[in-house]
């Protein structure tokens, strides 16, 4: 067997990867055969086949950027990380459970899907943003590239919330994507940007605004700012009932995540009483698992307030 370049030097493979993954090609021209390349990806071997072509050089299995290096260099040319891997990148965290690396490439590309990679050809091929060394879609196609490929609502909810509530994407900029992009997969997606875009801040406030509708109330107002008399701000609640002087709080850790927030929040419900605003509390958890007797304590507060009102006046 010939010994190439790799042989002289134990560190330059490695040196020639991206994170410990590199092509076969990439082995075959530094002078390693294929049948050595590939005898080594053999169970008990030092290395391992990941992609057609891409081999990581350990046995064991990839990390995350590992598979997406993997993906890359299997795609070549021009193709970009978007999908749940590329929200990752960006810093988002209420992720889907997927498991695949999403690629985009332009349309004239031929590349096809295969095992953890799926390959998408576009003709809207955005220009890439680095995050963590990887070449990655803007976040506002990232996010909507992976709500398309998801069927249930929660998760959608739960990733675009996030983007918006944390300033990471304007919701305007998301509708417009998704007015642009392929209408394949975009139901779900539309109807969540539809309840942001009513002014449902987390996935806990979507959930809110159809319990609110199951109560028959007259309809709320969704985060706005409340004020007295002189102008001074009360607060802003979830759901504002003007008519009953009614505010409605989603309080939980798990969607308001400063433990600080404790404090403001019995600040709150003190300038609240302050002013005579009946204020009712629920946690996230029983917009789920009790929606009937949420609706029926709301239904039952605003009648309490509204008999209030009217004995005062």
């Amino acid at each position: 067997m010939r010994r190439g370049t790799w042989a002289a030097d134990a560190d330059l493979i490695y040196r020639q990867s991206s994170r410990g993954v590199i092509r076969a090609a990439t082995l075959i021209g530094m002078g390693m055969m294929s049948r050595t390349v590939y005898g080594r990806c053999r169970a008990g071997g030092p290395w391992r086949r990941l992609l057609p072509g891409v081999i990581l050089l350990s046995p064991g299995q990839p990390s995350a950027e590992q598979r997406i290096a993997a993906a890359l260099l299997y795609a070549r040319h021009g193709a970009i990380v978007t999908g749940r891997e590329a929200c990752r990148l960006h810093g988002l965290r209420q992720l889907p459970d997927i498991d695949k690396v999403h690629l985009l490439v332009n349309d004239f590309r031929k590349p096809l899907s295969s095992e953890f990679v799926i390959v998408e050809r576009t003709t809207r091929l955005p220009p890439p943003q680095t995050r963590n060394g990887f070449p990655v879609a803007p976040l506002v196609r990232a996010a909507l590239d992976t709500s398309r490929r998801l069927r249930t609502p929660d998760p959608v909810r739960a990733l675009l919330a996030e983007a918006v509530q944390r300033g990471r994407c304007k919701l305007e900029d998301l509708e417009r994507e998704l007015a642009q992009g392929s209408q394949r997969g975009s139901a779900v997606p539309r109807r969540v940007l539809a309840a942001i875009s009513l002014g449902a801040r987390s996935v806990a406030e979507m959930d809110a605004m159809r319990v609110w509708e199951r109560s028959g109330l007259p309809k709320a107002q969704w985060n706005v700012p409340v004020r007295d008399a002189h102008g001074t701000l009360i607060g802003v609640p979830d759901a504002w009932c003007a008519e009953a002087s009614l505010a409605w709080e989603i309080d939980s850790y798990e969607f308001h995540l400063n433990p600080k927030d404790y404090a403001r929040t019995l600040q709150r419900n003190t300038r609240y009483a302050m002013a005579g605003i009946h204020v009712v509390q629920t946690l996230p958890s029983r917009l789920r698992t009790a929606p009937d007797d949420v609706a029926a304590e709301l239904v039952q507060a605003y009648e309490a307030a509204i008999s209030r009102a009217r004995g005062t006046a």
